[in-house]
């Protein structure tokens, strides 16, 4: 009887294998079965990053265009940070702050810091890009925002991946943005809000997503409706083309996902790798 052994000889080719072989054949012992509405409600992160974006780029086109003031937008971002930073630190009842360690004091010396140093540099920012021609400062934002999207953190764990150099990317697009506008004032406020929408945003939705998942539907589904209305005042068939990319994402896609999970097909059996599941320290002492 043949054995899948390599230390006897045995009359059989070294490639015989019999019926036995298949016997320890397992398929798909790793698939998750994916529900329909779980899957939306975690697509709602990348609908409110591409929302997020949207707004920035509205706000931005307000801005360009004479219909927003820097001192406006900026009253309107103070507020709309206050509010969030209360939010915050309620719906935990203070807990995270708490194991983190961090003060309410070294949150407002951060603050005051970003502020005086962005306002200092904004003549700086202003400027910066005088040499370059509008339709490469396009482009490269356009290219960054892309870029942003990409790596951001949806709370996947995947190498591409990077908190760090999405936020990078967002704030030079903002800056690169920040740069056509008319005054420095224009520059300083714009950075600031690209800061808020791009860091500051996206932490109260994980907060909002871990202990509120209710509100965290309402709340993506507001971000959804005032950013589709922003563009709908800048270009009707921009905001249906918008409304129809939200739309696939967050409904066809969550479709597709469950529909090819049927088709999945992996198998595992004895010609896998052999792993060593057993504790082998002693042999090391």
């Amino acid at each position: 009887r043949w054995q899948k052994v390599l230390y006897e000889r045995q009359p059989f080719p070294d490639n015989y294998v019999d019926q036995r072989f298949l016997e320890e054949l397992r398929k798909n012992i790793h698939a998750r079965q994916y529900q329909y509405w779980a899957v939306v409600f975690e697509s709602g992160a990348v609908a409110q990053q591409l929302c997020s974006v949207c707004v920035f780029v509205v706000t931005w086109w307000y801005m360009d265009a004479g219909m927003l003031s820097p001192q406006g937008l900026f009253g309107a971002g103070l507020v709309s940070s206050l509010l969030g930073y209360v939010l915050f630190n309620v719906i935990d009842a203070g807990f995270g702050r708490q194991e983190s360690g961090r003060t309410w004091w070294a949150d407002l010396k951060s603050t005051l810091v970003f502020i005086a140093f962005t306002y200092g540099f904004s003549p700086v920012l202003k400027t910066l890009t005088e040499s370059i021609s509008t339709d490469t400062i396009y482009a490269m934002s356009a290219f960054m925002l892309l870029g942003h999207l990409i790596f951001f953190d949806y709370g996947a764990n995947a190498a591409i991946v990077s908190s760090t150099l999405s936020l990078n990317m967002a704030i030079f697009a903002s800056v690169c943005l920040a740069s056509r506008l008319p005054r420095s004032l224009h520059a300083f406020v714009m950075v600031t809000f690209a800061m808020q929408i791009f860091a500051l945003w996206p932490m109260l939705q994980k907060k909002l997503k871990a202990q509120t998942p209710r509100c965290y539907v309402a709340v993506t589904t507001l971000f959804a409706l005032a950013a589709l209305a922003g563009l709908m005042t800048i270009s009707s068939v921009g905001a249906i083309l918008f409304a129809l990319l939200l739309l696939c994402i967050s409904c066809l896609c969550p479709y597709c996902l469950i529909r090819l999970q049927l088709f999945k097909d992996n198998i595992h059996g004895p010609w896998d790798e052999a792993e060593i599941k057993e504790d082998l320290s002693r042999f090391l002492m």
